[in-house]
């Protein structure tokens, strides 16, 4: 067998599909796909149903004081004392809303819970879309026990393909350097095929969603 062959038609293959193929198709989804179904009864509602379908929590609030008053009193029952927080606006409201936060690193390997924002939430299949855009990075997506995402209804879309279009023109030619979608808080059946929450990442994944237009003033 020739290696040097294999090699350059490899790279010719993979030379051949960046020239052909179009900026975003990389995202393109058939429209026959079974995730197309309707959003029952409406986008909100579907987004909760499917998240807590997958052992997520999301909690629906009129106005911002709402859900920091919540934020608050859910953070008590946890008996967590301290909320980590990189975001500037969120961390403004903490502040206003009597909440202690920190953004420590010191703080980073002992946080029990983190709040970040996020760019998109996906309404058919209760799925968060993230990215490293924002002051909260990456690493907050993933090492917090308690990962609570803030975001307004306005964020929602209704299928995958949505969002993926909303982010390129968001970006335009300027993406991200990384682009996650969260479904759920982490889990793996790995180990005697018994499901296990937080294997791999938060074990509790809670998303705070609020009705009010003027949300997005304070979040993105």
């Amino acid at each position: 067998m020739n290696n040097n062959s294999s090699k350059d038609n490899i790279l010719k293959r993979i030379q051949d599909a960046k020239q052909t193929r179009e900026f975003g198709s990389v995202f393109s989804v058939s429209t026959d796909a079974e995730i197309y179904q309707p959003l029952e009864p409406d986008a909100v509602s579907c987004f909760k149903k499917e998240l807590e379908a997958i052992n997520g929590q999301c909690e629906i609030f009129e106005t911002v004081d709402e859900l920091f008053f919540h934020l608050k009193k859910m953070l008590n029952d946890k008996n967590i004392e301290t909320v980590f927080c990189r975001d500037s606006h969120i961390s403004a409201q903490l502040q206003k809303s009597d909440i202690p936060y920190t953004q420590n690193p010191d703080d980073f390997e002992t946080m029990k819970a983190a709040v970040t924002r996020c760019e998109f939430l996906i309404a058919r299949t209760g799925s968060v879309v993230v990215s490293s855009a924002g002051e909260s990075g990456r690493q907050l997506i993933s090492y917090p026990p308690v990962h609570i995402v803030m975001a307004g209804t306005d964020q929602l879309v209704s299928y995958p393909k949505d969002a993926y279009d909303a982010i390129q023109k968001k970006y335009i030619n300027n993406l991200p350097s990384q682009i996650t979608t969260i479904t759920g808080p982490s889990r793996t059946s790995d180990i005697e095929k018994t499901l296990v929450l937080g294997a791999h990442g938060p074990k509790e994944f809670i998303i705070l969603l609020c009705n009010d237009k003027s949300f997005n003033n304070f979040a993105i």
